[in-house]
């Protein structure tokens, strides 16, 4: 069983950060959106580790090199 490790912080302004671990690629963006409901919907900015980058951008290499775009 894979763990997965979501922290969120909510700052005395109001506003929320959540940070996922454990997760590969864009697989933190499924993950979080029950939470990111809960807590509004709205996000205002969203932004990838290095190693979520790394796959998705290894996975559309391989998508382009077997001809089946995007």
């Amino acid at each position: 069983m894979e763990l997965h490790e979501v922290e969120v912080t909510i700052a005395p302004d109001g506003t929320t950060r959540i940070e996922v671990r454990g997760v590969t690629g864009a697989e933190c963006v499924d993950l979080t959106a029950g939470l990111e409901a809960a807590l509004g919907g709205e996000i205002v900015e969203r932004e990838l580790t290095a190693e979520a980058q790394a796959v998705l951008e290894a996975r559309s290499e391989e998508r382009l090199r077997r001809g089946s775009g995007p």
